[in-house]
């Protein structure tokens, strides 16, 4: 199974995905790929770091299942490698997940939001985003937001962190044992 997760920065995508990959066995997170330069403090697997021309060389070789370019860098999810029976988990934006959707309609698709713009900024600048950096992904979230309903997301508001992964948790239950629910 898929599962995407997804929503714009700041609303807590990452750490929701890492309380659940590590509660969950069953689960395991595709690292994505960036040609940004890595945030102070951020660990070195957030993901592979990569220059353009590299970037563009594995797209030319289909080797995303989906990407995007969002504030002037790239960023793509790899094709999954088959992991055992384990379940894959995209933590990616919505553009990314119209392209997954595309090819996978059956992904269970979930769309994180912030309780407001207010908390997503403090959010952002608490992660390390340059103040003009953390502006820009503000305005552009409303419109990401309107287009992952659009797109027919479960849609989660993380105002609570251990109820946000408590839910998304019961999803991927759910999700596992159709019409058991």
């Amino acid at each position: 199974m898929i599962i995407v997760m997804c929503g714009p920065g700041g609303v807590g995508k990452g750490t929701v995905v890492a309380r659940l990959v590590a509660d969950d066995s069953r689960l395991w997170l595709s690292r994505s790929w960036t040609t940004r330069t890595q945030r102070p403090g951020e660990p070195d697997d957030a993901y592979t770091y990569v220059t353009r021309e590299q970037f563009e060389q594995h797209i030319a070789e289909d080797g995303f299942l989906e990407y995007a370019e969002f504030l002037g860098n790239l960023y793509g999810t790899p094709w999954p490698d088959a992991h055992d029976d384990r379940d894959v988990v995209l933590e990616i934006d919505v553009q990314g997940a119209a392209q997954v959707l595309e090819r996978s309609p059956e992904a269970l698709f979930i769309l994180l939001e912030p309780p407001s713009a207010e908390v997503q900024a403090e959010r952002l600048r608490g992660r390390g985003d340059p103040p003009e950096q953390a502006e820009r992904r503000i305005a552009v979230a409303q419109g990401e937001l309107a287009e992952g309903r659009r797109l027919g997301a479960i849609c989660i508001v993380n105002d609570d962190l251990d109820r946000t992964v408590a839910h998304c948790a019961q999803l991927i239950t759910d999700a596992r044992h159709p019409g058991l629910g």
